[in-house]
């Protein structure tokens, strides 16, 4: 596992281009808090590589590890939403300015020695 105060970036690529980031923290002062910074580049991305990177997002070991997930979505991309839905439970989201906030919950089957 990674240093829980070094950010950890994540990038999905098109060729020398980076169409999709996040930024990723789990929060050691907040046990069990992941939270997860994800933006894609403007216009049109081959649709599936935004749902693409909250799947490497998720699959991280700090956030598998983690209870909850504290993610900051620019408003108006329902790819990454509706993906951060899929892969969480008891999601609510709110709008805050140019993004949308979603906390929720990792469910327990991605967390290592869950049930």
């Amino acid at each position: 596992m990674t240093d829980p105060d070094t950010p950890r970036y994540v990038e999905i690529r098109d060729g020398d281009h980076a169409i999709a980031t996040a930024k990723v923290m789990a929060c050691e002062e907040a046990a069990g808090i992941a939270r997860v910074w994800l933006d894609a580049a403007p216009g049109h991305v081959t649709p599936g590589r935004r749902a693409s990177l909250v799947d490497a997002v998720m699959d991280l070991p700090e956030v598998r590890a983690s209870a909850r997930l504290e993610a900051t979505v620019p408003l108006g991309d329902a790819e990454l939403l509706e993906r951060l839905r899929q892969r969480t439970h008891d999601a609510v989201t709110r709008p805050a300015g140019c993004t949308v906030l979603l906390d929720a919950d990792i469910p327990p089957s991605g967390r290592p020695g869950a049930g």
